[in-house]
């Protein structure tokens, strides 16, 4: 029985890597709008917007293996991702067809259970990143543009499902602490380039000098703006606290120790493995959230 059933489940652990599901972290971006509107202990808010983070995390999912299908050739000459199911063989490319099929299946007749803009909005997230895997991904500050417009996207469908307004701040904000995340992206890609490892044709468009200006630049637009926002009379009013500002404290850690870990120790080619991986950037995440969390249902 063990025999029979072992390659089932390395099969299954295989898929489960394919559609890379410790990227989902990055779709609690959808709670956001809830969260914010004092909304997110409503049993229906809730639920719709849980089913809204379903949907979108298996149709990013179903890209993410149609990137692997496109890319299988050049991922078989990287260092890293030349261990992913598709470059290494453990899943074939009949099987990541299907995979990715039945996903974006499952995240079509999810979206419809919910409203029309959820739907709309995955299919805008869907074809922006169709357009970013065939062509766009190849175009220096258009790649990171894209990257951060998925965000927003993300922040779109949370406020369609929840059926609540998206702030300016909220658009404002998630846009460029977005472009932050893929500027670091970017430069651990460049640094592994730079170390004779594979390359994407958009890295030529960058140099070190160029992502560490820019980061710092988008670090400052992020932590200026988000200052604005907690001293915003129309924040205080709605949140009913004039002690928005001293969430401040935990924005400008996490900002300088984002940069840290980028510039410092070269560990942000994966964003999501800092956040799975950094204790302190946790702690402020928690510290932050706990925060709000106090101020909008205490």
């Amino acid at each position: 029985m063990e025999m029979t059933s072992s390659p089932v489940l390395r099969k299954i652990s295989s898929i489960i890597l394919l559609i890379r599901v410790h990227q989902w972290i990055k779709n609690g971006f959808i709670f956001l709008p809830a969260f914010f509107a004092a909304r997110f202990l409503d049993p229906a808010v809730f639920v719709h917007t849980l089913l809204s983070f379903l949907a979108f995390c298996l149709m990013a999912s179903s890209i993410y293996v149609l990137n692997d299908y496109v890319d299988i050739e050049k991922d078989r000459l990287h260092p890293q991702k030349c261990n992913r199911p598709l470059a290494s063989g453990a899943v074939t490319k009949t099987e990541a067809l299907v995979v990715m099929s039945v996903i974006l299946l499952g995240a079509i007749i999810i979206a419809l259970s919910l409203n029309q803009r959820v739907l709309l909005f995955l299919a805008a997230y869907y074809g922006m990143n169709l357009m970013y895997s065939f062509k766009l991904k190849h175009y220096a500050i258009i790649d990171i543009t894209i990257i951060a417009l998925g965000f927003l996207l993300r922040v779109a469908v949370g406020g369609a499902a929840a059926g609540v307004p998206i702030s300016k701040w909220l658009v404002l904000l998630t846009f460029l602490l977005a472009m932050i995340l893929a500027l670091a992206k970017r430069r651990g890609e460049y640094k592994l380039f730079m170390n004779g490892g594979q390359t994407r044709k958009a890295l030529e468009g960058y140099n070190l000098p160029f992502i560490d200006t820019s980061m710092v630049f988008m670090a400052a637009i992020t932590v200026v703006s988000y200052i604005m926002y907690t001293v915003s009379p129309e924040v205080v009013g709605r949140i009913g606290s004039d002690n928005v500002y001293l969430s401040t404290i935990f924005v400008v850690m996490g900002v300088i120790r984002y940069l840290q870990q980028t510039i410092v120790f070269d560990r942000t080619e994966s964003p999501t493995s800092v956040l799975y991986k950094d204790r302190f950037i946790q702690l402020l995440l928690v510290l932050w959230i706990g925060f709000f969390a106090f101020l909008l249902y205490a």
